[in-house]
């Protein structure tokens, strides 16, 4: 018996890999991740915002990488044993970005069923309430389960690094 293909493509949508930022964890939809890297501290660039750490070379292309503390407004993730570099795809007007996310520490791979996602909360939440996708039930605890394409929304982020640049050129008064 032959599977067909939107039950796999379903079951690779439940999956989520799992990380942790400060106290809490997160979930990421693993049709995006495309690796996991040891941190090695990236290249800096002059005049980017505080969330950006610089860029990494990965087989010869230079990869932004983003602080997803720093992201959400948090100090920025303080280097351990454990930190590590997610390099995601996001897609945006159908051109794909390659982008790095710093974490604390990546858990594990995870498949949530849609029953066990609640909405995300108009409220209360830590983050930016556009930057969750959902909220996953794991174990008797929430797991906060980002929309990657809102985090690390590529219209946002050079809006955000123009507001930086522009900050620091002198006026012509």
């Amino acid at each position: 018996m032959t599977i067909p293909a939107d039950n796999e493509r379903r079951h690779d949508q439940n999956q989520y890999l799992t990380f942790v930022l400060g106290r809490e964890t997160f979930a990421l939809g693993i049709l995006s991740i495309k690796e996991i890297l040891e941190y090695s501290a990236p290249t800096e660039i002059p005049m980017m915002p505080a969330f950006i750490r610089g860029v990494v070379n990965l087989r010869g292309a230079a990869v932004p990488v983003v602080d997803l503390s720093a992201r959400f407004g948090r100090p920025s993730t303080p280097v351990t044993k454990k930190t590590c570099v997610v390099i995601i795809e996001t897609t945006v007007a159908e051109e794909s970005h390659i982008i790095g996310v710093v974490v604390d520490a990546v858990n594990e791979v995870l498949e949530i069923p849609d029953t066990e996602i609640e909405p995300a909360p108009g409220f209360g939440a830590s983050i930016r309430a556009d930057f969750i996708q959902g909220m996953g039930k794991v174990r008797g605890k929430f797991v906060i389960i980002l929309d990657v394409n809102r985090v690390l929304c590529i219209d946002e982020m050079e809006m955000l690094t123009q507001a930086a640049t522009g900050d620091a050129v002198p006026s012509a008064a």
